[in-house]
């Protein structure tokens, strides 16, 4: 059959053609038409190719999102201006993000909230007051409040003040919260220095640092006392401390003063102390300002009048420091019995009752000086 096909083509007369038609380009054949598989036409496989295309797109999407979150997160922040950011105690990083967006510190809420979801890994934002620099970033806002380097305050109670005038000055404090204790703690267990707070610390929560550092104090100094004092507990250390506090502001004469009491002590004498006269009348509140000791005063029986018993008061006359605490355990060896103001805001110190007499009547002579002086003062005005 394939032979007669040959044979048949091979007779097909050949029709002649001019050069210009032999010239023109002929018609290409059509290539042959595919014809696509059953598998192809498949559902599944059609929605395969969509769901792979769809993952693709979706992915290029969350990439270019989180490279767009990360330059928006480390760039620089919208605040001009420097300015402060209070943590809420117990706030969720959904409603700090929230406040620091409604308080113009980030641009954008949900990209603080989620990249510090993840950066913080595990961790928490700190309660507390902070200053958020001008053009800080978010990120740098984050390690700020993860850090819980907030805005610290500072409470002073300076050494001498009693447990009344001490919670004087925390009522008036407007940085601290919460209210005071009703009932006072014992007079000298309170440490006088500086303490430092975030915002948000409770007046109890001073109190209770102060206590603990006192007690930690006395237990160190303590045990670190000179042999063959006479005081025989902590607390007889406390209180014969708060009579050097009040007696003398300087530093330097603490040690004296300390000894001249020692001394006294050791020898059966009393104390004689001004400043616990005062605190037998007038408790911690303190005398009046102006208020004279008068010699009725001198006279007048209390439990805290050193002019009328033997030793000590039965507790502190004030909060001492750690100096003179110090000055306590440790005081200077003399033989010194007595002490008086010198003009100078020292003391003059004395052995015998001859030689502190003498220093009395200098003083005397002083205190008459200087009311003339201030009588010629008052008239010429």
């Amino acid at each position: 059959m394939s032979e007669d096909k040959s044979n048949n083509e091979s007779k097909r007369p050949i029709i002649p053609v001019s050069p210009t038609q032999a010239l023109k380009p002929q018609k290409a054949p059509q290539p042959p038409q595919r014809v696509r598989s059953k598998r192809a036409r498949s559902q599944t496989v059609i929605f395969l190719n969509f769901l792979m295309t769809s993952l693709f797109l979706v992915t290029l999407a969350a990439g270019g999102a989180l490279y767009l979150g990360k330059i928006l997160f480390d760039r620089e922040g919208p605040l001009r201006q420097t300015t402060s950011f209070v943590v809420r105690d117990g706030a969720s990083l959904v409603s700090i993000a929230n406040d620091l967006e409604a308080a113009g510190l980030v641009t954008d809420s949900r990209i603080f909230r989620h990249a510090s979801g993840v950066l913080l890994n595990g961790d928490s934002l700190k309660a507390g007051e902070y200053e958020i620099k001008a053009g800080s970033s978010m990120r740098d806002i984050m390690v700020l409040l993860q850090s819980g380097k907030s805005i610290l305050y500072s409470f002073t109670a300076p050494e001498g003040l009693t447990v009344f005038q001490i919670f004087e000055r925390l009522r008036n404090d407007e940085d601290l919260t919460g209210d005071l204790p009703e009932e006072l703690p014992p007079e000298g267990s309170l440490l006088p220095n500086t303490y430092k707070y975030s915002r948000g610390t409770t007046r109890q929560e001073i109190i209770d640092q102060m206590i603990s550092a006192q007690t930690r104090a006395v237990d160190r100094l303590w045990a670190r006392r000179v042999a063959d004092l006479p005081i025989e507990t902590k607390e007889e250390m406390v209180i014969l401390a708060s009579i050097v506090e009040k007696e003398t502001g300087q530093a330097d004469e603490r040690p004296l003063v300390a000894g001249v009491f020692i001394n006294r002590l050791n020898k059966g004498m009393r104390l004689q102390s001004d400043p616990t006269i005062i605190y037998g009348i007038f408790g911690g509140e303190g005398k009046p300002s102006g208020r004279p000791i008068y010699q009725s005063d001198l006279d007048k029986k209390t439990e805290y009048n050193t002019y009328q018993i033997d030793r000590l008061p039965p507790t502190p006359i004030a909060n001492p420091g750690l100096q003179a605490m110090e000055a306590v355990i440790n005081p200077s060896r003399t033989e010194d019995l007595f002490f008086v103001a010198d003009g100078t805001g020292g003391h003059a110190f004395a052995k015998t009752l001859a030689e502190h007499n003498a220093n009395v009547a200098q003083w005397r002579k002083i205190e008459a000086e200087r009311r003339k002086a201030a009588e010629a003062n008052s008239s010429s005005n």
